[in-house]
């Protein structure tokens, strides 16, 4: 799997430690940043991540920020973006299922590394389950076109 990878200047340590499991995993990642611990604009970083995912160049997004709540407001403005705020395993499981989120956002002042990467790896290997939700994927992606 393709990931694209970003964070603000609050997300930088857990940031690292998901691109260490994503090696782990095997799967290639971009990594768009920031290179450094100075203050930042979180919609700066989630933008080239959520763009490149709904333009087809990756299959999934991780966003991380200080809660996530920024992170995630501002990829879900991009249209073709599902995101999804995740702090737990039982939603990371959940979102890829009935939502078929391709980009979820964390918060590294909400939860620790180990958490965090149980999440990521549920939810990549996570798949859409279909059925019911399809017509609900379909009714967000009419309300994005209107």
């Amino acid at each position: 799997m393709n990931i694209a990878i970003s964070s603000d200047h609050g997300g930088n340590v857990l940031r690292k430690e998901i691109t260490s499991l994503l090696d782990e995993l095997g799967h290639t990642f971009q990594d768009f940043g920031p290179p450094t611990n100075d203050s930042v604009d979180y919609p700066d970083y989630a933008q080239p991540v959520s763009e490149g995912v709904a333009a087809g160049n990756f299959d999934r997004g991780i966003l991380i920020c200080g809660t996530g709540i920024g992170m995630s407001i501002a990829a879900n403005k991009v249209k073709g973006i599902r995101c999804a705020l995740v702090h737990d395993v039982f939603s990371a499981k959940a979102t890829r299922g009935h939502n078929d989120s391709n980009v979820i956002a964390m918060g590294e002042r909400v939860i620790g590394g180990g958490l965090a990467r149980e999440i990521v790896k549920t939810w990549l290997e996570g798949e859409f389950e279909g059925g019911r939700h399809e017509r609900r994927i379909f009714k967000l992606t009419e309300l994005e076109n209107k």
